[in-house]
């Protein structure tokens, strides 16, 4: 007779369908650095960027599991930031290669990845702070007929598509708790708010990848724990989330798997439980083997 299962533990019944079903996807998988995934949305190979003599990324592989959401983590210096910009096409690598959905992406402009699925967010907001907030999101829509001079001149042929953007745009702020600043600028919002308008503004483009960086940098606490059910919501919602962040209770909170790098190459992958008890990830953020989990130190 088979042995009765162990009943869920009280992390496990919080889980919601897709995260349970991205960790069985990621369970299998080594905890080494560029390790194959089941099924990688997103594939890196021989990544590299110099700038001189300086070499700031130096990724031999990198794959992401679609429908998780993964870390990447590091020092100050490490070469996250610089990676992503590499993959997201506001920077050229020196060498390398990847695919996003199995396609080649190198040479493609940004807004051109981002009409493909794959967008992005910024350390630094990007919001245009003297056009409304309304505005800003119906910015990140791709594929607006009105954008055609020629089809400026006649608005029967984008009107339609321009109020399914508004209507789009206008659940999108409900949904990140931002409809209420609707008609003010942009630059009248918190820094927290501002993070949350750059994320609501990068699903204008139904994306199936999201790409975040730093999401939590310079926000209050109080705006914290929503940052965090706003990523989990992108992928229960079905996308794959990638970001960078410094906060490692957040990166244990929700990340199905971390990446880590330190001096522009990636020294470790696992779970976030692997990862805060690797020794090679303890020296790269503390210099020296100090015998204890990553998550007691203020990194």
């Amino acid at each position: 007779m088979k042995d009765a299962e162990p009943p869920p533990t009280a992390e496990q019944r919080e889980l919601t369908e897709p995260a349970r079903r991205a960790r069985a996807a990621l369970a299998d998988v080594a905890p080494v650095p560029g390790a194959a995934k089941p099924d990688p949305i997103l594939a890196a190979v021989e990544i590299r960027r110099n700038f001189g003599g300086i070499v700031a990324v130096d990724v031999a592989r990198v794959e992401v599991q679609r429908g998780s959401i993964t870390a990447l983590i590091g020092p100050n210096g490490a070469g996250k930031t610089t990676f992503f910009n590499l993959i997201t096409g506001f920077d050229k690598p020196s060498t390398g290669t990847w695919t996003f959905d199995g396609a080649p992406m190198g040479g493609l402009a940004p807004h051109r990845m981002a009409a493909r699925g794959m967008v992005r967010t910024f350390q630094l907001t990007k919001s245009l702070t003297k056009l409304p907030v309304i505005e800003n999101m119906k910015l990140g829509a791709t594929g607006q007929k009105g954008e055609k001079w020629w089809n400026g001149l006649f608005p029967a042929r984008w009107k339609a598509q321009e109020a399914e953007i508004e209507a789009r745009a206008d659940d999108l702020l409900r949904r990140f708790k931002l409809d209420h600043m609707r008609d003010e600028y942009a630059g009248a919002l918190s820094g927290g708010q501002r993070k949350l308008l750059e994320m609501a503004r990068a699903l204008m483009t139904d994306p199936t990848l999201v790409m975040l960086d730093e999401p939590m940098a310079g926000v209050n606490p109080a705006l914290k724990q929503s940052l965090n059910q706003h990523v989990r919501g992108l992928r229960d919602d079905g996308m794959t989330v990638l970001f960078v962040e410094h906060d490692m209770d957040m990166v244990h909170d929700i990340s199905d798997w971390v990446i880590v790098m330190a001096e522009g190459q990636v020294i470790a992958e696992g779970t976030p439980d692997d990862i805060s008890s690797n020794t090679a990830v303890i020296d790269a953020y503390l210099g020296a083997h100090q015998g204890r989990s990553l998550l007691e130190d203020e990194v």
